[in-house]
């Protein structure tokens, strides 16, 4: 099951069946997401989130006590807000690791105010 190929000027629109084959096609190692990207004018952040949802989808329909659509949202959001966390402290790292570098005081504190 392909996706189907898009003519120049024949813009489609991204349903969710066409892009549960497009995650398909991939998972079936007819084409790579970087290839599907470019192929269909993605960007390959866009077609990995597709993957991401889709498998996780795929997960909670296998459970044996599925969690609600509310609950997976809840779940999400709190993986994301985690991972804000951390790369708001990976900032934060870097940024007091570069001030020895900084060539005037007036940029260190451009940085500290960010």
């Amino acid at each position: 099951m392909s996706v189907p190929e898009e003519s120049e000027g024949d813009v489609k629109r991204w349903t969710a069946k066409r892009r549960s084959a497009l995650v398909l096609s991939i998972l079936r190692g007819e084409t790579s997401s970087q290839e599907a990207a470019r192929q269909h004018g993605l960007t390959v952040a866009e077609v990995e989130d597709w993957k991401e949802r889709f498998l996780s989808g795929a997960e909670n329909a296998l459970r044996s006590q599925p969690r609600d659509e509310e609950a997976v949202k809840e779940a999400e959001i709190k993986r994301l807000k985690q991972k804000v966390g951390e790369l708001v402290m990976d900032l934060d790292i870097l940024k007091e690791a570069a001030k020895p570098y900084l060539p005037n005081p007036s940029r260190r504190q451009t940085l500290d105010e960010s």
